[in-house]
């Protein structure tokens, strides 16, 4: 989940550590440190807290270093404090590492009985010590990883130096991201492309199993077994720039007015002669055609994206279609066969739960479809096909562009789908896409209404409870801006099935507990305002997010939020911006951290 940052080279790297590290707080942290090279000694400084504390005790410091390494941490064993905080540190052996080591107790009782004394509450603190363990036997640092890699159990990416070998670093990757920078005379480890991507655009993914040495003129990649692999570098496709706020108070509100933009970035490239086309290698029609069933696994809004996707494939094609949270996936025995595709929905690509769900699906003998936002990701590389959104760096914790990109790409093959299956002709297939490339011209409008949405949220911001209610694929929407306000604003807030109301949900509607109602759906427009007046009933405050030919209709509510006339499968693509804008002006109001919400991690890739 954490950052990862390492440098050797030519470069003073001291500034360059930290600042790597500010690139990366979007991964989520409660804690930060460095460890360097300086005088013949490995130097380690860390500080609880925003990397803020980290950049004013270096401050103190004037230090020359040339290698070293750099790490944002999440509290899992022990609490954010300057001793839990990584790098850790032995006699001979510093490393940081993300993951968690299952088998730490066990290490630790061997390793206190050989004279070891351990200053920190945390696991990763055994693998330190436990290669230091092995260096002092073997007195090789390579060796002495590998010996301490065969006795660890667990998920991890680490990163190490050895105070004998000053200008080396080796990285380990299992599970847990990590990718290589490729520089002239310097080279960089990092978590996420942002901690090297000023420097240089080239990269090498590390896989599963893989041993990285870098030294400022090389990198040697080998296995366990110190068995050479040969990597293929890849060039990242977007600018530093693009990782900045570019002039934006928060990333969250940069990416939502990015929307339009990206949504023309995945759509025009897959549109041909005005229809929805992929590429054979990306997605082909035979695997459209010939799918018996769908399973949509994915976590979070993601899975909210698949949501909406079920709805828009179920309706176009005719086929059963399944969404399930990857979690939840993973602890039970599916029933998949080679007749089904799955589809795995990740805007990082490395979401932990997500790509152990897709293994097993794979082992069902499940063909694998992935939407990915990034290339050459563990679960891009897992899949059989993959569909990139191409939506560039999303920094925000509270995903925006992404979401709106899956969703687009969800229209995408629901709409080829029922083209290839003859289940819509090619005039109603034209007049399907005509639709699909309006929509970054739309979404533009509702981004533009900003103003309206900033207003609207000091009619909100001091409640602590609130309810979103929908029906049908606005009930899937109503998930996504229920997760967006609770994630960034931490108003309690819950989205229910409409006609669930009287099973029990009515009991919690007070005139204490505001309602957003989506209300975009032309066949239940009747049955969502006969919700919604029931609600009205109880005195609760109600906002209603409607199609505008639903406004007259919606008199009584204390706000409404009028969305353009449209089919109403596109519609969660537009009434998703104003819930956006909404919960990002309500947080904003509230005073909370919109980019870095509390306990939350842009990437979730530990259990």
């Amino acid at each position: 989940m954490c950052g990862i940052i390492g440098y050797v080279g030519k470069r003073n790297c001291a500034k360059l550590l930290v600042d790597a590290l500010k690139t990366l707080e979007y991964r989520g942290y409660d804690s930060s440190g460095v460890a360097f090279f300086h005088d013949g000694i490995i130097e380690t400084v860390k500080a609880a807290g925003r990397i803020a504390n980290l950049e004013a005790k270096m401050a103190e410091r004037q230090v020359e270093t040339h290698c070293g390494i750099g790490h944002t941490r999440w509290a899992t064993h022990g609490g954010p404090t300057d001793e839990n905080a990584h790098p850790h540190s032995s006699e001979h052996i510093s490393l940081l590492h993300n993951g968690i080591i299952e088998n730490y107790q066990e290490l630790k009782d061997f390793l206190t009985k050989e004279g070891y004394t351990f200053l920190s509450q945390t696991d990763t603190e055994t693998a330190v010590h436990l290669m230091d363990y092995h260096y002092k036997k073997t007195g090789d640092f390579l060796e002495a990883v590998i010996a301490a890699l065969k006795e660890i159990r667990g998920t991890y990416a680490f990163g190490i130096i050895c105070k004998d070998e000053p200008g080396k670093i080796i990285c380990v990757r299992q599970e847990n991201p990590l990718l290589i920078g490729l520089g002239d005379g310097e080279n960089f480890m990092g978590s996420d492309i942002p901690a090297f991507i000023k420097y240089t655009k080239q990269y090498l993914v590390m896989e599963p199993g893989e041993i990285a040495i870098l030294e400022a003129d090389k990198v040697t990649v080998v296995d366990i077994d110190k068995n050479p692999i040969e990597k293929k570098p890849l060039t990242v496709t977007w600018d530093y720039e693009a990782a900045e706020k570019g002039g934006y108070p928060h990333f969250m509100i940069k990416e939502i007015h990015e929307t339009p933009a990206v949504l023309r970035a995945t759509m025009n490239p897959r549109i041909r002669e005005g229809k929805v086309c992929f590429d054979e290698a990306e997605l082909p029609d035979r695997l459209l055609k010939e799918a018996r069933g769908i399973t949509i696994l994915a976590c979070g809004s993601a899975m909210h994206a698949g949501m909406v996707t079920k709805y828009v494939i179920e309706k176009l094609c005719r086929v059963p279609v399944t969404v399930e949270v990857a979690s939840e996936f993973r602890s039970r025995e599916p029933l998949l066969t080679k007749d089904d595709l799955t589809i795995i929905i990740s805007q990082s690509g490395e979401t932990l739960d997500t790509l152990a769900a897709l293994k097993m699906a794979k082992a069902c003998g499940s063909t694998i479809l992935s939407v990915v936002n990034v290339v050459g990701s563990s679960i891009a590389r897992e899949s059989d096909y993959v569909v990139y959104t191409w939506t560039g760096p999303e920094i925000a914790v509270a995903t925006t562009k992404a979401y709106s990109a899956q969703i687009a790409i969800g229209y995408m093959i629901a709409a080829r789908m029922a083209y290839v299956r003859g289940l819509m002709d090619e005039a109603a297939f034209v007049a399907f896409t005509e639709t699909l490339l309006k929509l970054p011209e739309q979404v533009a409008a509702l981004t533009n209404r900003e103003e309206e949405f900033k207003s609207l949220a000091k009619n909100y911001c001091d409640d602590e409870d609130l309810f979103f209610l929908g029906r049908g694929i606005d009930y899937a929407a109503s998930q996504e801006g229920s997760l967006k306000l609770k994630e960034i604003s931490y108003i309690h807030s819950e989205a229910y099935a409409a006609g669930e109301l009287k099973h029990g949900t009515i009991s919690l509607i007070t005139d204490e507990v505001p309602v957003i109602g989506l209300v975009t759906q032309s066949k239940l427009v009747e049955k969502m305002v006969s919700n919604l007046k029931e609600v009205n009933a109880r005195n609760a405050k109600i906002l209603a997010v409607c199609r505008e030919s639903a406004v007259p209709l919606l008199s009584f509510a204390n706000d409404i939020v009028s969305l353009p006339d449209a089919p109403d499968e596109i519609m969660p693509s537009l009434s998703v911006i104003p819930l956006q804008l909404l919960s990002y002006h309500i947080a904003v109001l509230r005073g909370c951290d919109v980019d870095k919400p509390r306990n939350l991690a842009k990437s979730v890739t530990v259990e």
